[in-house]
């Protein structure tokens, strides 16, 4: 089943439970999946790539606000982003904790033969690859740049 269509049917779930906070993440996620589809040049069905790096955009931008809201002690606009990115979260795949990054880097990094920190470039590029929407690009250079210093 199609990311758009689970999508679909959460959203009438979600009215009928009248769970507004996850009703208004799930249309977040609706929009911005119907702005990928529509954009110019776009496929007629957007990729599973594709839907995960709209999901990854939309817990950046919350993530990003929350830690506005946060700084500026609004705790009431905090609570909304916090509970939107946890919906949106439930739809990407499970991501790798540190350790497993780690570990799957070094392999990664045998494999391609980086060797020093110039090698990032290439390093990154597979990477963010293989590890689309298990693991955040921020966290994958620090651990990457870590591993080759």
């Amino acid at each position: 089943m199609s990311l758009s269509t689970q999508i679909d049917q959460d959203i009438k779930q979600a009215m009928l439970a009248k769970d507004a906070d996850k009703l208004r993440g799930l249309r977040a996620i609706k929009s911005a999946l119907l702005i990928a589809k529509t954009e110019k040049g776009a496929a007629e069905e957007v990729s599973e790539e594709a839907e995960i790096k709209v999901l990854q955009k939309l817990i950046k931008q919350r993530k990003e606000s929350a830690d506005i809201y946060k700084a500026q002690n609004r705790e009431d606009l905090y609570q909304i982003e916090a509970a939107e990115m946890q919906v949106i979260e439930a739809y990407l795949p499970k991501q790798m904790d540190r350790a497993e990054l780690e570990a799957y880097l070094k392999d990664l990094i045998a494999r391609v033969g980086a060797t020093s920190v110039k090698d990032m470039g290439k390093v990154m590029g597979t990477a963010n690859k293989e590890l689309a929407g298990k693991a955040d690009g921020k966290t994958i250079s620090e651990v990457i740049k870590q591993i080759l210093a």
